[in-house]
């Protein structure tokens, strides 16, 4: 045969798409422990959507694309007035859960956010119960919602292990689109091979670049990056629904493929099945709006901020000892230009909360950068030092360390302790500590955008299991809808 020819046998579908769909399809969830902690990842990315909501640079991003545009059995937009289609939708509930980067993370080869793929769960959920209870049918109820988000984090998560997008150049929401691609087929009621094809759109559509995460160009496209991508999957699980074929050797096609194109030839490496794990063992940001490589960092920063408040003039260098990835995916000198260039910047994230005991996310707006020049003062002074245990243990499957120390020198010779924090009170580590703590933080959230009476009737139906998961999912999506 001529080698100036493509061969035309259509192959099977790539095993990847074939374990992803039976995953999504026969996996039974009987980890309790996967159910509670899901429950909890809801109301904190609920509850940092609400706070979102108080910056306008995000809210000019929501509503329908065509002002006036009513949908009937439309999806709610939680915390806003706004009834959209449910692709729509996605695209706002995305943007607001991730606009301050204050809610869940998962840190492996590959990091992300898979409470991002809730934009697309939630607003189908929304509207498939809304037309449901419209035609007399049974609403979906919210352990369904639960499920999605378990198996939409499994899929996000496993995949993140150990195959690295950044490290090739490209943006983690692709496991976003999908994972929610995936679920949120099933959630329409497309049968196996329906996920399979509706898969095969979703790794066909590529990657974005993580320009936009990077010094000099990072900017607030990483606050929407994820919003897009769980949008783009409920659009794609829709043409499959509606008869789309699939593509079933999107990776593995020579030269045309995901692995040829865009991994460099090599194929995905997995060092475990797909069952519970990563909702079990996914990271929560309770005390900090920051880049989850820095959450220690900040609580180390605000444990010095008493022995260095009074004697800012006399220090003459912070030390900071920190891992791998937060060197160089966080670690910046020079001016930072806007809101994403600072929440996503070591140095700046420290050098806050050594000045003000604490850090919020009104401390990465241009107002406060500019009217305290003693935050890049401080910025000048640190040295960062990679610790080879610390990147080591990162990586550790039964570890997960976030680790960071800093020590401060003055110029008397003098020194402050030198303050370590591996794990961060989001890890699974520390839940015991950390989950009283993330339902205060979403009562707070609450309170931005309700009234008080609303916010305890959310408050109870969220602290309790066995009523939220039986709750029906246009009755719990009208709780947190502003009329």
């Amino acid at each position: 045969m001529s080698g100036n020819v493509d061969v035309a046998n259509r192959p099977a579908p790539d095993k990847l798409l074939v374990e992803l769909a039976d995953y999504i399809t026969n996996y039974e969830i009987k980890s309790a422990e996967a159910y509670n902690t899901a429950r909890n990842c809801l109301i904190d990315t609920l509850g940092c959507g609400l706070l979102a909501l108080r910056f306008p640079e995000c809210t000019k991003h929501l509503g329908p694309l065509v002002p006036g545009t009513t949908v009937r059995h439309g999806a709610r937009v939680p915390g806003t007035s706004h009834e959209l289609d449910p692709v729509k939708a996605a695209w706002d509930i995305g943007c607001i859960i991730r606009w301050l980067d204050y809610n869940d993370t998962w840190l492996a080869a590959e990091w992300g956010h898979p409470s991002d793929n809730l934009g697309g769960i939630l607003a189908t959920a929304d509207y498939l119960s809304r037309v449901a209870v419209a035609e007399g049918r049974a609403s979906l109820v919210m352990r369904d919602v639960l499920t999605a988000m378990i198996k939409a984090h499994e899929i996000q998560g496993v995949i993140a292990l150990e195959n690295s997008f950044n490290r090739v150049g490209l943006d983690h929401v692709l496991l976003v689109r999908v994972a929610s691609t995936g679920v949120v087929t099933n959630m329409l009621g497309g049968s196996r091979d329906q996920i399979i094809d509706a898969l095969s759109q979703a790794w066909v559509d590529g990657c974005s670049l993580r320009t936009y995460r990077h010094a000099p160009n990072a900017g607030s496209r990483k606050s929407w990056a994820a919003g897009d991508a769980t949008s783009r999957a409920v659009r794609l699980a829709m043409i499959t629904m509606q008869g789309e074929m699939g593509l079933p050797g999107v990776l593995s096609a020579p030269k045309w493929g995901y692995y040829d194109v865009l991994f460099k030839g090599n194929e995905f490496k997995f060092t475990q099945g797909f069952g519970t794990y990563v909702m079990e063992n996914v990271l929560f940001k309770i005390s900090f709006p920051a880049e989850f490589h820095a959450q220690t960092a900040a609580e180390a920063a605000v444990k010095l901020h008493a022995q260095v408040k009074d004697r800012l003039a006399a220090i003459t260098r912070i030390e900071i000892t920190t891992h791998e990835s937060a060197i160089r995916i966080i670690s910046k000198v020079g001016p930072l230009a806007n809101f994403a260039d600072r929440d996503h910047c070591l140095q700046y994230m420290i050098a806050v909360p050594l000045l003000y005991g604490n850090l919020i996310a009104e401390h990465y707006e241009d107002d406060f950068h500019k009217g305290d020049p003693r935050i890049d003062v401080l910025r000048e002074k640190m040295e960062i030092t990679e610790d080879k245990r610390y990147s080591k243990e990162y990586h550790d499957a039964d570890k997960r360390s976030i680790a960071n120390a800093i020590q401060i020198f003055f110029k008397d010779g003098t020194k402050t302790e030198r303050v370590e924090i591996e794990y961060p009170v989001g890890h699974r580590r520390r839940r015991v500590e950390g989950i009283p703590l993330l339902e205060k933080k979403f009562y707070a959230n609450l309170q931005t955008r309700f009234p008080e009476q609303r916010c305890k009737a959310i408050l109870d139906l969220c602290l309790d299991q066995q009523r939220l998961e039986a709750t029906p999912v246009h009755e719990f999506a009208a709780l947190f809808s502003i009329n």
